[in-house]
């Protein structure tokens, strides 16, 4: 398990993603609406480690305004290695920036980053299914381009690591 710097999405966009979830779910397709007890909540991770303390996270990122309102336009479907399928927004450089601000104050204060998320690698998404069985990997993304595009506004962040019972949110 992991622990993540999350970005929480407007209402709207957040109720689009759930509907979303249980369409995934009508397909055969274990959804995170159903990982961990229903605690997943739509949203775009900054950071991911395999634990993060809250504190440190906290302090490293006073002064920044980590839950700032950006504006997020999910245009497309994706697929990473083993079988997880996410929505993009588009990488703006608003963006790209925010997310390569959190890291630097991140890796300055010493808190460890997962490669994957550092500048220049990390593909802004919002994790629909960790688990899409092969045959069901066309209908999984049928379901993702029927939706799309969802506008979206980012509303709150916070830390989150499941497994230990944290959520920790940030400003």
């Amino acid at each position: 398990m992991v622990a993540a710097l999350e970005l929480y999405l407007d209402t709207d966009a957040t109720r689009r993603i759930r509907v979303l979830w249980e369409a995934l779910e009508s397909e055969g397709v274990q959804s995170m609406r159903s990982l961990l007890g229903q605690r997943h909540r739509p949203h775009v991770s900054l950071a991911v480690a395999p634990r993060l303390d809250p504190e440190q996270v906290a302090g490293a990122l006073a002064g920044t305004v980590v839950a700032a309102p950006l504006r997020l336009s999910f245009q497309y479907a994706g697929q990473f290695v083993g079988r997880v399928v996410w929505l993009g927004p588009t990488p703006t450089a608003e963006l790209l920036t925010h997310q390569e601000t959190v890291h630097t104050r991140l890796v300055q204060a010493g808190v460890p980053v997962s490669e994957h998320y550092r500048p220049g690698r990390w593909v802004p998404h919002c994790t629909l299914s960790m688990r899409v069985p092969n045959a069901a990997m066309a209908a999984a993304v049928r379901r993702c381009l029927e939706v799309l595009p969802i506008e979206a506004t980012v509303v709150g962040a916070a830390v989150v690591d499941h497994a230990r019972d944290i959520v920790h949110p940030l400003e």
